[in-house]
C-alpha cells in the first residue's frame, strides 16, 4: 500500500487535489492579515530578498500568504522525499516552484551533494531579490522546532527572515506529528506577520541555537495569536506574540 500511495501516478494525483483545495481556502475563508505593514517593504523592493517561515501543519492553509508572495519572483523549499513531491506539484499549481533540500543522513554523500546544491540555489535565488518559503520543521520535525537550514540560508543570503503564523476555524487537526490542519470553506482566517528578522554572518554555535529557539518561540506565538483570532483552541500553551 505504502508503494502504491508513493507511485508517480498517486503523487501527481494527490499534488493535483491538494492544489484545488489550496486554491479553495484562499478563495472562500475569510482572511484577516495582522503587521502586514511589516512585509510590504521587501515585497515593494526588487532588490530585496526574503525568507518567509510558517510551521508545516499549516500547508493547507498557506495560499493565505499567496497574494503577498506572487508580488516577488517567489520559491518553495521542499523535501525531495516521495512524500514531498505531491506538495511540490501543488505549490507549483499555485505558481510557486520548488527547490528540493533535505538533510543528508551521516556517510550519505550523493545527498550530501545534493544538500549541497539546493542550499546554494537557495541562498542565490534569496540573495539575488527573491523570496523563498519554507516549512522549517518539515519534513519529519519535531513539530514547531525550527531546523539550522532556514537560519543558513539567513547568514549566507544577507536577506530577512519573515514568520508567518497562519490558522483557521473551523478546522480539522490531526494527530500526526506536525498536527496538520485543513480548513473548511467559508469560515475564517487569519495570518500574524514578523519580521524582518535577521542572522549575523559569523553566528553559530550556541549562538546560533539560541538564535533559533527565539525564532521558534517567535513563530509559535504568533500561530497561537492567530488561533485566537479565528475563535480556536489553541494547539499549545499560548505565548505573547510580537505587536
Amino acid at each position: 500500500m505504502k508503494k502504491l500511495l508513493r507511485s508517480d501516478a498517486v503523487q501527481t494525483l494527490l499534488g493535483w487535489l491538494l492544489g484545488i483545495y489550496i486554491r479553495l481556502i484562499l478563495h472562500t475563508v475569510r482572511w484577516t492579515h495582522v503587521n502586514l505593514e511589516r512585509v510590504e517593504p521587501v515585497l515593494a523592493s526588487p532588490q530585496d530578498g526574503a525568507i518567509a517561515l510558517f510551521w508545516h501543519g499549516r500547508i493547507p492553509l498557506c495560499l493565505a500568504t499567496a497574494p503577498q508572495w506572487w508580488r516577488k519572483h517567489t520559491k518553495a523549499m521542499i523535501s525531495p522525499s516521495s512524500d514531498g513531491q505531491f506538495i511540490a506539484t501543488a505549490l507549483e499549481m499555485a505558481g510557486f516552484p520548488g527547490i528540493r533540500m533535505s538533510t543528508a543522513k551521516p556517510g550519505d554523500a550523493a545527498k550530501a551533494r545534493q544538500a549541497v546544491a539546493a542550499l546554494r540555489e537557495a541562498v542565490t535565488h534569496v540573495a539575488g531579490g527573491g523570496a523563498l518559503v519554507i516549512t522549517p520543521d518539515g519534513p519529519r520535525g519535531p513539530n514547531e522546532v525550527i531546523a539550522p537550514g532556514a537560519l543558513q540560508i539567513a547568514k549566507r543570503s544577507g536577506q530577512g527572515v519573515y514568520l508567518m503564523g497562519i490558522a483557521a476555524h473551523p478546522a480539522i487537526q490531526l494527530s500526526g506529528w506536525d498536527r496538520i490542519m485543513f480548513a473548511a470553506p467559508f469560515g475564517r482566517g487569519a495570518v500574524v506577520w514578523d519580521g524582518p528578522l535577521h542572522a549575523p554572518k559569523d553566528i553559530d554555535g550556541a549562538a546560533a541555537e539560541a538564535m533559533l529557539a527565539d525564532w521558534s518561540a517567535r513563530l509559535s506565538a504568533l500561530t497561537r495569536r492567530a488561533e485566537a483570532m479565528v475563535g480556536r483552541p489553541q494547539s499549545a500553551a499560548a505565548s505573547t506574540a510580537p505587536h
